[in-house]
């Protein structure tokens, strides 16, 4: 007798016992917010998987350069216009010193230049090459750039129209390879200087020429850019 009644006790205990777990259940889960519990899911189905190793961003450097320059150096990008919206930029030590968000850029020849020894800014300019007789003051504010200075120059829409020969004299004169093959809408950017000696690698200078059947934009070539690092002597 005492067989038969344990075995038959056994049904309702182990209802009994499935009712409470799953009221204790429901009164766990009302008690601990949603978020929680999936978290808390979420750090069980990740134990035991191997730990993913990311490579930490690169760090922005100067004008947006990849990496950093050496000490004792300026950092520097030039970059072409591109189009009629796309305008030139001159990036000189993380500054802009020619640019739309300045307002000191426009079509033409932009230029600015900067002390070679003390990495300070001296002017800016720009001398439109289509509307007007800008060649001559060009010429003139070349050969008024003071010894030891570095020249940025880069062009925006059409920087070939009405230069002359003086002017391309005077730009050849700041160690340019590419003025004298200068054409309409070319793109064209150029790091020069005077009284100043660049190593044979630092990139310089380039050039694009418009050509409808490559141009990026109507009637417009792609815009170009040159960057890297100036070394000076303190």
């Amino acid at each position: 007798m005492g067989l038969g009644v344990s075995n038959y006790m056994k049904g309702p205990l182990l209802l009994f016992a499935s009712i409470c777990a799953w009221y204790s259940g429901y009164l766990l889960a009302e008690f601990i917010p949603d978020e929680s519990l999936i978290n808390a899911i979420r750090t069980m189905q990740n134990i035991g998987k191997k730990p993913v190793i990311r490579a930490p961003l690169p760090k922005r450097q100067k004008c947006g350069h990849w990496t950093s320059c050496p000490p004792n150096s300026y950092a520097y990008q030039l970059l072409s216009g591109g189009g009629p919206n796309n305008y030139a930029k001159i990036c000189f030590e993380d500054e802009l010193l020619i640019s739309e968000e300045k307002g000191n850029v426009a079509r033409g020849i932009n230029i600015a230049i900067v002390n070679y020894k003390t990495g300070k800014l001296i002017d800016t300019k720009y001398f439109d090459m289509y509307g007007g007789d800008n060649s001559g003051p060009l010429t003139q504010f070349i050969k008024n750039v003071p010894q030891e200075s570095l020249v940025f120059m880069v062009t925006h829409d059409d920087g070939s129209s009405r230069l002359k020969n003086d002017a391309k004299n005077a730009i050849e004169g700041l160690g340019s390879k590419e003025i004298k093959n200068i054409k309409f809408r070319s793109s064209w950017v150029f790091l020069g200087g005077k009284g100043v000696d660049f190593p044979e690698n630092i990139q310089r200078e380039k050039i694009n020429h418009s050509d409808n059947t490559k141009n990026r934009y109507p009637g417009w070539p792609a815009e170009i850019q040159i960057e890297g690092c100036i070394p000076y002597v303190m």
